[in-house]
Formats: C-alpha cells, sequence, structure tokens
C-alpha cells in the first residue's frame, strides 16, 4: 500500500490547507513510491508564522541545549541508516555508494552544528572617545528559508537548516518535488526524536506546479531574514532577484561545469580513477560532478584507454542491488537533456568511445573525445554519467580551459608537481580546488560554495556564523559624554 506522508508545521503533523496530495515516482520502476501534502502558499505562510513564533524563545536557548539535541539527531540517523538508505534509494534512484557519503556526512554535519552552537561570540573594539566602551556582537538573524535539491537530498536539505538552527534561528525546508520525503519528512522526523521545540524546524512540501507560488513566499514573507538555496543557476538568479528586491541576505549554492586537469607527470591509474568515480558518481547528478576533464595531449590516448575501461567496467541497473554503480536518472526531463548534450557533440565532431545509449532512464556511463569549447557538453551543466575529454597542449592552456566557463563551484588538478598544482590553484576561478584529486568533495567544517554562476556566500564551516547571523555594534558610555 502506497504512504501518504504530512508536512511537519509548528511540530505538528499536518495536511495541506486544501487538503490534497501529489505523487512521488520512484525513478527506476516508474511507480508512485508515496502520496506527499501538496503544499501551497497558505501553508508556506503557516509554517514561516510558526518558525517566527518559535524564534525568540529558541534564540535565548542555552548553547548546551543546543548542542545536545544535534548530537541526539546524529545518533538518530546512524540508527536509522538502514531504513533512510532504502527510502532514498526508492525515492530518488540513489545507488548504495552516493547514500553511503550521505550516511556518513550528515551525522557529521549535525555534530558540527552541535560543536558551534557556542560560536555564536563577540569581541571588544577599541574606542577613541573618553569613557567609551565598544562591543560586536553576534545574535542569530531569525526564521531562515532553506530550498534543497533532489540529488543528495539528506546533505544538502540538511545543511541548509542545520548550522543555522544551531545558531538560534529557526527554519521553514522547502525540499524539492522529487524528494520530498527524504529531502524533508525525514529530516523533521529525526528532529522531532531529538527533541527539538516545536516550530523550530519546519517542512512544506509541495508539487512541481506549486513551487514557484511557496518559494515566493518563502522569500518575500518579512518574517523571513535570510535565504539557503541549492539548485541551477536559473532558479538561483530568480531567486537572488527577489532576495534582493526585498533586501534579504541570501546563499547561493548553484550549478557548476567543474574541470578536472590532468597534468602529464600523472599517474594515469589514479586519475583515470579520480575521474571516473567524479563523473559517474550517482550518475553525474551532482553540482561538484567531474563535467570537463582537460588532459595534456600528450597522455590523451593511454588516459582515455583507461577511462574507458572504467567506464565499461560500471554496472548499471537496479539501484537498490549493493554492486549497482549507475542508477536512473530522476526523470524524462534529465535523460532528454543528457541526451541532447552528447547528441549536439557529435554532431559537432566529438566521438563516443564509449556509451551514449540509454534503458529508459538509466543513461550508461559514457565517455567522449574530440570535445571543443563551441560545444553544449564543454558550457552548459549536463547532469548525467558523462565524461567529455578536452586535450590542450600544457598545463597554461589547460587553466585557459579550465577558466572558459560562466561557471566557478569546484575544481581538480592531478600532478606529481606540488608547487605547480598550489600555483594553478591560485589562478583557478572556482570557489573550491582540490589538489591530486577530482572535483566531489565536500566536509561538513569546509566553506563550501562557488564563484560566478556557481553562486555567492559559503555554507559549512565557521563562514556559515557570517551567512546566518547579524553584526552589532553596541556602545556603553560609562562616563558623561561632553557635547557641543
Amino acid at each position: 500500500m502506497t504512504r501518504t506522508y504530512k508536512m511537519y508545521i509548528g511540530g505538528k503533523w499536518v495536511d495541506s490547507c486544501a487538503n490534497e496530495t501529489f505523487d512521488d515516482y520512484n525513478p527506476y520502476t516508474g511507480e508512485v513510491f508515496a502520496k506527499v501534502a501538496r503544499g501551497r502558499r497558505e501553508d508556506a505562510t503557516r509554517a514561516i508564522e510558526a518558525a517566527a513564533e518559535a524564534f525568540p524563545a529558541w534564540a535565548a536557548t542555552p548553547p548546551a541545549a543546543r548542542r545536545k539535541m544535534f548530537l541526539k539527531a546524529a545518533d538518530i540517523m546512524e540508527r536509522r541508516q538502514d531504513e533512510l538508505v532504502r527510502v532514498l534509494s526508492e525515492e530518488t534512484g540513489s545507488t548504495i555508494g552516493i547514500a553511503m557519503f550521505q550516511m556518513f556526512f550528515v551525522p557529521g554535519l549535525f555534530r558540527e552544528a552541535a560543536a558551534q552552537a557556542y560560536s555564536v561570540t563577540g569581541e571588544v573594539i577599541p574606542a577613541d572617545y573618553p569613557g567609551a566602551f565598544f562591543m560586536a556582537l553576534r545574535q542569530p538573524a531569525g526564521v531562515v528559508a532553506g530550498f534543497g535539491p533532489f540529488n543528495v537530498p539528506y546533505i544538502l536539505c540538511s545543511r541548509a537548516i542545520a548550522l543555522p538552527i544551531a545558531y538560534g534561528n529557526t527554519a521553514v525546508l522547502k525540499p524539492s518535488e522529487e524528494a520530498p520525503v527524504t529531502g524533508g519528512v525525514l529530516i523533521a522526523e529525526i528532529f522531532e526524536e531529538a527533541g527539538f521545540p516545536p516550530g523550530v524546524l519546519n517542512v512544506v512540501t509541495h508539487s512541481k506546479a506549486d513551487a514557484p507560488e511557496v518559494g515566493d513566499e518563502l522569500i518575500s514573507h518579512p518574517a523571513v531574514r535570510r535565504i539557503s538555496f541549492t539548485g541551477s543557476t536559473e532558479i538561483g538568479r530568480i531567486v537572488a532577484e527577489k532576495a534582493g528586491r526585498h533586501l534579504k541576505r541570501a546563499v547561493l549554492e548553484l550549478g557548476g561545469k567543474d574541470p578536472l586537469i590532468i597534468l602529464r607527470d600523472a599517474d594515469l591509474d589514479y586519475a583515470a580513477d579520480a575521474a571516473a568515480w567524479g563523473a559517474f558518481l550517482h550518475q553525474g547528478q551532482i553540482c561538484m560532478s567531474t563535467e570537463r576533464i582537460i588532459v595534456e595531449r600528450s597522455i590523451a590516448k593511454p588516459f582515455t584507454e583507461k577511462l574507458v575501461q572504467r567506464a565499461a567496467a560500471l554496472k548499471v541497473g537496479d539501484p537498490r542491488d549493493p554492486t549497482t554503480a549507475i542508477g536512473p536518472l530522476i526523470n524524462e526531463a534529465a535523460l532528454n537533456k543528457v541526451n541532447a548534450h552528447v547528441q549536439e557533440a557529435v554532431s559537432g565532431g566529438a566521438t563516443i568511445r564509449y556509451g551514449g545509449k540509454n534503458d529508459r532512464l538509466l543513461y550508461h556511463p559514457t565517455v567522449l573525445t574530440g570535445v571543443t569549447d563551441r560545444m553544449k557538453i564543454f558550457t552548459d551543466q549536463t547532469f548525467g554519467p558523462v565524461a567529455p575529454i578536452v586535450e590542450v597542449e600544457d598545463a597554461e592552456e589547460a587553466l585557459q580551459v579550465a577558466n572558459n566557463s560562466r561557471y566557478g563551484l569546484s575544481s581538480g588538478i592531478i600532478t606529481n608537481d606540488f608547487n605547480k598544482a598550489l600555483e594553478m590553484a591560485q589562478r583557478l576561478e572556482t570557489g573550491m580546488v582540490h589538489i591530486n584529486d577530482q572535483t566531489v568533495n565536500d566536509e561538513p567544517q569546509a566553506p563550501f560554495g562557488g564563484v560566478k554562476g556557481s553562486g555567492y556566500g559559503r555554507l559549512g564551516g565557521k563562514a556559515a556564523l557570517d551567512e546566518f547571523t547579524e553584526l552589532r555594534w553596541i556602545s556603553v558610555q560609562r562616563t558623561p559624554r561632553t557635547f557641543p
């Protein structure tokens, strides 16, 4: 029997105001996985109001209490691991590799949030006027609206709200309509069991048709003071424009066309392993996926042969099978986009060295050579298991090709020359650079974010403190001041 999931608002599990649901599909079987409450603007409004009502008490909650709840949430997630992995596979087509990455990351994120509950501190500022005492204090901003995507829902939806809540903010989480259960409902269940007070975290689920009005309310409502958005650059630009209209700060973690540079002195077996992981993990449906492999021409042929061998060895099929490496893309639109990028590249002179085919939503791992900067496979985010190879003469040209992009999220350099790699890293136009590694990296304590079309602001680590708190100047005149 198909299960029906409700929204979580003000500490209660509730139906939508319209008392409607929408179908949430399993991308591998095509069957309805669940029926989920279909929220609309009025549901977003009551979630924001619940968060606003809970804010004063939560902001005044001692950090020790907040820490205890986050530590308990981490333990609960680890205890429910088998269930959470199963639901993730059924709702999003996740294979065991990316599922276990999330099971490792999110408890760590909650424990980082527990530690950061004590990081909301201030400083004493020197004052020039006699008898004056200056302080700079950080305080929680208020209600945070978190927008999460479908692809890595446990991580990206938890990251939208965990550190903000640790600092004393309350939150409304809007998961993707493609992952409302794993991206919202189950996270709320964990927070509820961990003892977070009613209204601290609220979850509004919605259909694709209702996403614009729910999102607009989460941006425009006066009680919302911060916005945390992870998603496409196209939607991120809309969010930024609306947030700017309302003079609200937003952290935007957007798309990428992440380059992996492989220099001629690299260990080719290691480079091929890294490239395969970066390009094919979770069917390439990661903002940090390696979407451009830039290789010095002198090693391009043997590197390509090794990458093809690795692509051919990957099992494609049922994501519930622990031996499956490549599961389904999330929906038909995603498949059509990948197909269009590959076919346009072939029409423009690229060659398929492996793959280039699909069975339903299962797109086989694909290796392309002869890729140029005139192709969409080079310029646009593909979000599929495709490894486009671009040949260059030397490291200098590799830098130019890597920076020839409107995106700037993550990048990697594989070489045995650390000094050269460090110099190149300083010139790469990406928010994150990984030397002797591929592009898919994330840890809770690190500042995560991009530049250019990949967004602005940083999620993770102490950098998040600046994003989700207000810095206030308070002065005390300890002796009477002389006025003219």
